[in-house]
């Protein structure tokens, strides 16, 4: 998911996050310390990695009650976007906006990937599906990239990582039973896992390419990027005819702005800060709270219920996720680290 405060060199991230329905990443790895003092500031940027990138489904949810999908994405990372570039002007001067041709293909391109095709498609699918229904598929983000990284990257996977993909995709099968018994729109679920998968290459992409030295600036050209081929999207969908900003209801505005703000700015800053200030094991816990989260707020605010299929793929999800997870973070020393956020995506 970027900051309107620069973080100081002591804590500036070499990374920043990924997801669907967060903000974009960048993929410049530093060093980071093998252990961290567990303090108060680092319980309270956990708290809102926790509950601001869950609630961002039910946010979604109700912006795309009166708005356009595509146009709502578009507004989101557009907005989010210039509001960083505007501070990396201010702040550094040109020099923090400058990169190479190739960087800057590299960010629009893992931009597109992850703000268009995987944000992108997390709005358009929750027309008809859940909000706590689409966290709970989005979190089989960190499933996919075990898979990429063991045909793509030739990393061999362990059997705990293994068994991890398989429940997990067991979990997705039972999620999708509403949709084949005709319950839930078939289509909403296929185009939220399809969100998944281009989440997961684009945050494997990520590595690979030649990204900006900037964070920020990588963070900026991310979502300008996937903000425009938003808008793009939504033109050559149609969502302009008949489209009355007049008649989106307050509540839907609401709902955009804390996505702007706290969702792709807020968030992304309490992340980053937590790669540079807390032990992996422990942030990476976001990637199986975060859906939680949403299916709570989404009974809580919406009313949506709590399904037999929903619970129990639900928890099998999560439970292959804490698998791999479990895996993937240990220390450098038991197995080659790839950056946290390379490897549990966020939407």
């Amino acid at each position: 998911m970027t900051s309107p405060a620069s973080p100081s060199p002591a804590t500036t991230p070499g990374s920043t996050p990924v997801g669907p329905a967060g903000a974009a990443p960048g993929p410049t790895p530093n060093p980071r310390p093998a252990t961290a003092r567990l303090s108060g500031a680092v319980w309270a940027a956990l708290a809102v990695v926790y509950v601001v990138w869950g609630s961002t489904y039910l946010a979604i949810r109700i912006v795309v009650e009166t708005m356009p999908s595509f146009f709502s994405a578009a507004a989101r990372f557009l907005t989010a976007g210039l509001l960083l570039v505007g501070y990396l002007l201010i702040r550094q001067g040109p020099a923090g906006l400058r990169v190479s041709g190739r960087q800057l293909a590299s960010a629009g391109l893992v931009g597109l990937l992850l703000l268009t095709g995987g944000n992108g498609l997390v709005v358009l699918g929750e027309t008809s599906v859940p909000s706590g229904l689409a966290a709970l598929l989005v979190a089989a983000v960190p499933l996919w990239m075990v898979v990429l990284t063991a045909f793509g990257g030739g990393e061999r996977p362990k059997r705990a990582e293994l068994t991890g993909v398989l429940l997990g995709l067991v979990g997705l099968g039972v999620l999708s039973a509403p949709a084949i018994g005709g319950s839930i729109a078939p289509l909403g679920v296929a185009l939220i896992i399809g969100a998944t998968l281009s989440w997961a290459l684009g945050s494997f992409a990520s590595k690979k390419i030649p990204m900006p030295g900037n964070v920020l600036a990588a963070s900026a050209y991310q979502m300008l990027a996937g903000g425009l081929c938003d808008l793009l999207v939504g033109l050559a969908r149609g969502e302009q005819h008949g489209f009355d900003p007049a008649a989106v209801s307050g509540r839907s505005w609401l709902a955009l702005a804390y996505l702007v703000l706290f969702g792709s700015l807020l968030a992304f800053t309490a992340y980053a800060w937590l790669l540079r200030s807390a032990p992996l094991t422990l942030v990476g816990t976001y990637a199986y709270v975060n859906p939680v989260v949403a299916v709570l707020l989404g009974w809580l605010v919406l009313a949506e219920p709590l399904t037999g299929p929903t619970l129990a793929g639900g928890a099998i999800v999560v439970v292959g996720v804490c698998l791999v997870v479990s895996v993937s973070r240990r220390p450098a020393g038991q197995r080659p680290e790839r950056p946290v956020e390379e490897r549990s995506g966020r939407c």
